[in-house]
């Protein structure tokens, strides 16, 4: 399997070479089109990755589409739902946490866990539930806007609004916690952030979906 970016950060078009026999699953939605010898299944049970209900937990669709290149090689080409860039993951035997809806496609050796426990309580109060990508395989996540990473040294320290989070790996410890009082999370629209400390890595978006939502809710036509 081959990744190719394209259109990169703004609106990233992905396109996925897939050797004859190999496998792809990703969002529904998230399919621009395939080679004609692609076979596409819709399904809502799979072996791990998205299986049954569980996922829909973590804000992501319960169905997905299973792309298989048959008789020969083929591609895929996906782009998430909001404009923005993508990543490919590398997982060998790892975890790697998402927020909800950050999850675009995986290889079948990705498996998918939105049922985490304390995990997700703790992050009950912001308002996400997130996802567990488990395994070995590669996946891809997306954001809205650029994706930033942030590489942190033992001990190191650093603090993101929890609207810009996008991932993290399971080697970073964080915790959660309010910005200011009811003031400054009314007037300047903070709220709860996650201070991570390394070792390890955490990924982020440059853009606020919910912020740019309420930029626009004034301008929109009302009855």
């Amino acid at each position: 399997m081959n990744a190719e970016f394209t259109h990169r950060p703004s609106y990233t078009h992905l396109t996925v070479e897939l050797d004859a026999g190999e496998t792809l699953v990703a969002e529904p939605g998230a399919m621009v089109g395939h080679s004609p010898n692609v076979a596409v299944e819709t399904s809502t049970s799979r072996d791990g990755l998205l299986s049954s209900a569980k996922s829909m937990l973590g804000g992501e669709s319960m169905f997905a589409n299973e792309f298989v290149a048959e008789g020969g090689p083929g591609t895929v080409t996906l782009a998430p739902s909001t404009p923005g860039d993508v990543m490919e993951h590398e997982l060998d035997d790892e975890t790697l946490y998402t927020t909800d809806g950050a999850f675009l496609a995986a290889t079948p050796g990705v498996d998918i866990d939105s049922e985490l426990g304390g995990l997700k309580s703790m992050l009950g109060e912001a308002s996400l539930t997130p996802l567990a990508l488990k395994g070995t395989g590669t996946a891809f996540v997306d954001a809205y806007g650029g994706l930033e990473r942030l590489d942190l040294d033992a001990g190191e320290s650093y603090v993101l609004d929890n609207e810009h989070l996008v991932a993290w790996d399971d080697t970073v410890d964080f915790e959660t916690r309010s910005v200011g009082g009811l003031k400054s999370t009314l007037l300047g629209g903070e709220g709860l952030v996650f201070e991570f400390t390394g070792p390890g890595t955490a990924w982020y978006q440059t853009r606020d979906l919910d912020a740019f939502v309420s930029v626009l809710q004034p301008r929109l036509p009302s009855n």
